[in-house]
C-alpha cells in the first residue's frame, strides 16, 4: 500500500510539471497570437495587390510570350514552410502529409521542424525577414528562366480561424492566363513600355510577395494551433490530477484505515 501511495504521489507531481509547462507554452502562444494575426493581414492585403496586377498583366496577349508563361523545365519545386518548433497539434504534421503527396517534389524547406525532416540547413520560419523572402523568389525566378523546373509550389497553411488551419498548396509558377473578366479591372491601365516588359519585371516580386504572405500566415497557424493544443493539454492534465489526486486519498484512506485496525487488534491482545 505505502508503495502504490509513493507512487501515485509521484505520478501527480509529474504531471503537475507538465501542467505548468503546457500553462507557460499556451501563455506564449497568446501573446504572439494578436501581432501575428495582424501581420499576416496586412501581408495578405499586399499579396492580393500584386496577384491583381498579375493577373491584369498576365490576362494581355502580349504576355503569352513571356517566358514565366511557359516553363522550358522540367521537374517540381516545393516551397515546405512549417513551424520551428513542436507542440502544436497536428500543425506540422498536416504540412509533412500534403508534401508526401506530391510526386518526387525539389524541397526547399523553412521552419526548423521541415529543415530537420529534410536534411536541410536550418532556417526559421519565424525571422525569415522580407529581404530573405525576395533572395529566395530571385532565386527561383532566375532557375526557371534557365529551365531547371517547370513547377513552383509554396505548401503553408492556410488560417481560417482559430480552430481551424489547413495546409495547402500555392502554386506559383508559371503563371496562368486569367480570363478577361477577373483581370476587368485592368482594362484601362497603360503598361509602359509595354505589358510584356513590366510583367517580367514583377514576377520576382510578385513571387516574393506570396512567399512573405504565406510564411506570415503559416506562423499565425503555428502560434494559434498551440494555443488550442496546449489549452487541450492543460485541460486533460488537470483531469488526469484531479482522477490521481482522487485515488491517492483513496489509498491514503485505506493505509490510514489498515493503520488503525492492526492498532486495535494489538491492543486487543
Amino acid at each position: 500500500m505505502g508503495a502504490d501511495i509513493k507512487s501515485l504521489r509521484s505520478r501527480i507531481r509529474s504531471v503537475d510539471s507538465t501542467l505548468h509547462l503546457t500553462t507557460a507554452m499556451g501563455l506564449v502562444a497568446a501573446s504572439k497570437i494578436r501581432r501575428a494575426t495582424q501581420t499576416m493581414t496586412r501581408t495578405r492585403e499586399y499579396a492580393q495587390a500584386m496577384d491583381d496586377v498579375v493577373a491584369v498583366l498576365s490576362a494581355a496577349p502580349e504576355c503569352e510570350r513571356s517566358p514565366y508563361m511557359k516553363p522550358s523545365g522540367e521537374g517540381t519545386r516545393l516551397i515546405v514552410i512549417a513551424g520551428d518548433r513542436g507542440l502544436a497539434g497536428g500543425y506540422n504534421a498536416n504540412v509533412f502529409r500534403l508534401a508526401a503527396t506530391v510526386e518526387n517534389p525539389e524541397v526547399f524547406a523553412i521552419g526548423k521542424r521541415a529543415c530537420e525532416r529534410y536534411d536541410q540547413p536550418v532556417v526559421s520560419s519565424e525571422r525569415f525577414s522580407a529581404v530573405d523572402a525576395r533572395q529566395l523568389a530571385d532565386r527561383m525566378c532566375q532557375d526557371f528562366l534557365a529551365g531547371k523546373y517547370a513547377r513552383l509550389g509554396i505548401l503553408f497553411t492556410r488560417y481560417r480561424n482559430m480552430m481551424s488551419q489547413v495546409a495547402t498548396i500555392q502554386w506559383v509558377l508559371p503563371l496562368e492566363k486569367r480570363e478577361e473578366e477577373k483581370a476587368g479591372s485592368g482594362k484601362a491601365t497603360v503598361f509602359e513600355p509595354d505589358e510584356q516588359t513590366v510583367l517580367n519585371a514583377a514576377v520576382p516580386t510578385y513571387v516574393s510577395g506570396m512567399l512573405t504572405a504565406c510564411i506570415r500566415e503559416s506562423f499565425a497557424c503555428e502560434v494559434a494551433a498551440r494555443r488550442m493544443a496546449m489549452d487541450s493539454a492543460g485541460k486533460n492534465a488537470r483531469e488526469m490530477i484531479d482522477r490521481l489526486q482522487l485515488q491517492y486519498n483513496r489509498a491514503r484512506q485505506n493505509s490510514i484505515t489498515q493503520e488503525i485496525t492492526e492498532i486495535v487488534a494489538g491492543s486487543g491482545l
